[in-house]
């Protein structure tokens, strides 16, 4: 088959490297890719949400299948504009339509669907940008800590926790008033606390059967001990070792069976991941957010431990053939650690030359923010690379990963040094 992935972080370096490695991929393009994914096919440089262009290179290419890596291309309709054209609409697609999108584009959206098909997740109401007293108001009737959500799409970055009062109220103004993060902030969701521990589940569906992968657990604060504030996330471990069979099994029966169905009912057109962010509060599942495409960087974690044909799974997804197809996953744990730009998430610099990646052996290197520039491999983003081990143990797995990032340098390199140690006091 001929491929077509689109996105250029580290979540397309992982998928495109678990795709090279089946029978079935025959040429793999990459738009716009980065300078990882360039060793793996052909990069592209086209924007993600260039339909018309996108399009074009399907037909010139020959394209039989492609695979949508952001969000924000599925929230701007890309299945919806192939389907309209005769001559794209049989072109496989992993990735869901517009309405199946609004799960992450949309956090209103995604809670009244919850609600509707009895999904466990917290307690919300949302307030619109001339609401800002009201949503203030609301407020005062909670306890801390206050959670503030933009409904759309803010890069990770769109939600604020706050234990003070006048701190939520401050941010509330900021959001709906001053709109901090644009017209994602249009709409935000005050939304109920909950105390536990988060994790990442992971499903690949044709909207009638579906395939769970590995769960994993990312790290969204820049600081040790989640610290500071939300990134697009800087690393990552899985499996997640409180995860075990009996809360997957409740995972399966409350949460992923109901949402699959939940799609069914409403006649959503969903061929694709859905990533199910939940908190495990005292033991049970709760749905904390969807996500219409795979995490980053989860993905890392989750794809160096699939063990089957994962471009197979793909094309039955793509095909509504999903039915009777399973996943073999290895036991081992992954670590993932991503290498950022000092000053993200806020203003960094871009354009330092990268050191250390040819003598990498003991974990494999993602790349995300990076371009290649007179035979160098430079810093072109925020998270600039993950660097992803595994081993028998969390602990092993978390070494090696370290190992191999003291060993990767450039100037003014930033990561956490904490990446899955709350996760050790866990017994496999």
């Amino acid at each position: 088959m001929n491929i077509l992935l689109i996105g250029s972080g580290g979540r397309e370096h992982a998928l495109a490297w678990k795709m090279r490695q089946s029978p079935l991929c025959k040429k793999l393009f990459i738009t716009p890719g980065n300078a990882g994914t360039s060793l793996l096919g052909e990069n592209v440089a086209l924007a993600v949400d260039e339909f018309e262009k996108l399009g074009a290179l399907c037909l010139e290419k020959k394209i039989d299948l492609v695979v949508v890596g952001p969000e924000v291309p599925l929230v701007k309709g890309i299945r919806d504009y192939f389907m309209a054209d005769e001559r794209l609409k049989n072109i496989l697609m992993v990735g869901p339509d517009k309405t199946g999108a609004q799960l992450e584009g949309s956090k209103d959206f995604s809670k009244q669907f919850m609600l509707r098909h009895h999904i466990p997740t917290a307690q919300a109401k949302t307030f619109f940008s001339n609401q800002s007293k009201e949503a203030c108001h609301y407020l005062q009737t909670l306890r801390p800590p206050y959670v503030l959500k933009a409904d759309g799409l803010a890069a990770g970055k769109g939600v604020v926790i706050s234990s003070s009062l006048d701190e939520a109220q401050t941010s509330i103004k900021e959001m709906l008033e001053e709109k901090k993060f644009g017209e994602a902030s249009a709409k935000v969701l005050i939304e109920e606390f909950l105390d536990g521990i988060e994790l990442s589940v992971f499903v690949l569906t044709d909207g009638k059967d579906y395939v769970i992968l590995p769960e994993a657990k990312d790290y969204k604060r820049i600081g040790d001990n989640d610290t500071g504030p939300n990134t697009g996330g800087m690393g990552s471990v899985s499996p997640v070792p409180f995860a075990d069979k009996a809360f997957m099994k409740v995972v399966e029966e409350k949460i992923v069976k109901p949402t699959v169905d939940g799609l069914k009912k409403e006649n959503i057109n969903y061929k694709g991941f859905i990533f199910i962010g939940l908190m495990a509060v005292k033991g049970e599942p709760y749905v904390i957010e969807y996500n219409a495409r795979m995490g980053d960087p989860e993905t890392q974690s989750v794809m160096v431990r699939i063990q089957s044909d994962f471009v197979e799974l793909l094309r039955a997804c793509a095909k509504g053939e999903l039915k009777n197809h399973s996943i073999e996953v290895d036991p081992s744990f992954a670590a993932t650690v991503v290498m950022a730009a000092g000053g993200y998430p806020d203003s960094y610099e871009k354009g330092k030359v990268i050191s250390g990646l040819d003598e990498v052996t003991t974990a494999q290197v993602f790349h995300a923010g990076t371009k290649q520039e007179g035979g160098q491999v430079i810093t072109d983003g925020g998270r600039v690379l993950a660097v992803t081990a595994k081993g028998n143990t969390l602990l092993e797995a978390q070494q090696k990963a370290y190992q191999t990032v003291h060993s990767i340098t450039w100037n003014n390199v930033y990561f956490r040094g904490d990446i899955g140690n709350d996760l050790l006091q866990f017994k496999a």
